[in-house]
């Protein structure tokens, strides 16, 4: 599991941020405002603002109307937030709902969950993935 950065203090909308930049840069190539904008469904002033923020705090490098790019904490932060919006959406998998539940259950729980309980659920998901019969009663019983 990646470490979480020691300076991490992010909010949720921060998170969703970088989350998205990270998707765009990965998926396109590049980030720019207008498709974060369109990715998150708001303005993009708003968008803007947050990015400017992000710069400030030396997570992205935003060059006005060309877009940004995520720096080396920027990365480490939306690392560590993949990795956690994967850990929840195995788990989930593991209990058998349906990917519209799972998609819209782990976009509120990601951002609310401790590092102890992340820790305990990477834990559960190793001991469900190596046993098949636990998991599928749990299947069943979902």
């Amino acid at each position: 599991m990646p470490e979480a950065p020691i300076t991490l203090r992010t909010t949720a909308a921060v998170e969703d941020y970088l989350e998205r930049i990270s998707d765009l840069i990965k998926t396109k190539g590049y980030a720019r405002v207008v498709d974060i904008a369109a990715e998150l469904k708001i303005s993009q002033a708003s968008v803007t603002t947050m990015v400017q923020r992000l710069d400030a705090d030396g997570l992205v490098d935003y060059e006005k109307y060309r877009g940004m790019v995520l720096t080396d904490a920027g990365e480490k932060v939306a690392a560590y937030i993949a990795h956690r919006h994967e850990l929840l959406t195995r788990f989930l998998r593991h209990l058998g709902l349906e990917e519209h539940v799972i998609s819209r259950d782990v976009e509120g729980m990601e951002h609310h969950v401790s590092p102890e309980t992340f820790d305990a659920l990477a834990r559960l998901n190793a001991h469900l993935e190596t046993n098949p019969t636990l998991r599928d009663s749990i299947k069943k019983n979902a």
